[in-house]
């Protein structure tokens, strides 16, 4: 066998390949509308731009150190305190190529063979394919719609063993666009009151919020804080998706540490001039340009809805954060990846299949694209959903 056996047990991700068929039919002249990348389809913030530029003209372009830089650590370390109540040190930080990188290297360090992870589904595809990498049991809980697909104490509870290790909490979600509660969160903590798991609260989506209030994992109370670790980045909420740079802010300063060690034998530090641009985005100098963002992507997923609402047989639920549809094509099929690859086949429309969230009979509808595009694109999935043939 040539390859390990840990690379033969993950699974593409099935988000970038929808979006890499979808580039492909337009190559080939083909129409093609793409709601399928998770990427905001606005320009980076000119003051982070500067920033950038300012980094590169001073020729801030060596190593640094491999858990970041001390200017940057302390500009994130004062945004977790401003905006979510949260004190960490700047050693308790970790800055990394992405929050995917993150992600992964959290799991890396925390994960032995047989450990369970406790995953809420819906839910991101990387977090299962992660988990089986590192050798752990991945514990998907079927959540419910109508509780918003958050899971509830109850749900926990039924899943907790003495073998878990870590409960993944992503909220805003991808791909629900749900938000949990300050008051849901602390009924999920004290399910894990004396238990040995880990919580990785994934808060990417965090700026983008429609109507809600939203609470940090850590911040509920001190035993959450305790056995959290935040992870965040700049893709979703300042659009610097090829940027790459996200964090972790652990309260448990050896899972911090053992992140810098894997992180110094495998990709050492994050891109050094985007860590000084960085600093403009996490300082509040941005929080205009994000704010415009989040109003603009507000007045879409409104659109949307109310595009989808009045087609039989597909059913969005209202996501409170984010920027995506979950519909459900359950009353016409039920194999998502069937009625996806169908659609996009027919109508050059690109959505994610359900499935690839650990959830049938749904597809996801990224809604980072333009008004024009939202109408024209829901326009040909009516079509499609109105003449569908099994």
């Amino acid at each position: 066998m040539i390859l390990s056996e840990r690379i033969s047990l993950m699974e593409e991700s099935l988000t970038l390949a929808i979006a890499q068929k979808a580039r492909e039919l337009k190559a080939a002249g083909r129409e093609s509308i793409s709601f399928s990348a998770g990427e905001p389809d606005f320009d980076v913030p000119q003051v982070v731009k500067d920033a950038a530029i300012a980094a590169i003209n001073g020729a801030f372009n060596k190593y640094t150190a491999v858990g970041g830089i001390d200017e940057l650590k302390e500009a994130i370390a004062g945004k977790l305190k401003r905006d979510n109540g949260l004190d960490y040190s700047p050693k308790n930080i970790v800055i990394s190529s992405g929050a995917k990188h993150s992600l992964f290297q959290l799991f890396a360090v925390l994960i032995n063979r047989g450990d369970e992870v406790i995953i809420p589904a819906p839910a991101w595809v990387s977090y299962p394919e992660m988990t089986r990498y590192h050798g752990g049991k991945a514990v998907i809980v079927q959540t419910q719609a109508q509780n918003d697909f958050k899971m509830t104490p109850l749900e926990l509870q039924a899943a907790l063993t003495d073998k878990t290790k870590i409960v993944v909490i992503g909220s805003p979600s991808n791909p629900t666009g749900s938000v949990y509660s300050r008051e849901e969160i602390a009924a999920l903590g004290a399910v894990l009151k004396g238990s040995g798991a880990f919580v990785i609260s994934d808060e990417i989506y965090e700026k983008l919020i429609y109507g809600v209030k939203f609470a940090s994992t850590a911040s509920v109370s001190d035993d959450l804080f305790s056995r959290t670790i935040t992870v965040n980045g700049l893709s979703k909420s300042v659009a610097m998706t090829g940027w790459r740079l996200g964090y972790l802010a652990a309260a448990n300063a050896e899972i911090a540490k053992a992140v810098v060690k894997l992180q110094s034998q495998s990709t050492t530090n994050a891109c050094s001039i985007v860590q000084k641009a960085a600093i403009a985005a996490l300082d509040g100098r941005a929080d205009g340009d994000i704010e415009v963002m989040r109003q603009k992507f507000e007045k879409r997923r409104d659109l949307a809805l109310e595009l989808f609402n009045e087609i039989d047989g597909l059913k969005p639920i209202v996501p409170r954060g984010a920027f995506y549809l979950f519909v459900s094509h359950e009353a016409i099929e039920k194999d998502s990846m069937k009625f996806c690859l169908k659609l996009l086949e027919e109508t050059g429309v690109a959505t994610v299949p359900g499935v690839g969230f650990s959830r049938e009979g749904y597809f996801r509808m990224s809604f980072a694209v333009s008004e024009a595009e939202i109408e024209k694109g829901i326009g040909k999935i009516s079509a499609f959903a109105r003449g569908y043939r099994r």
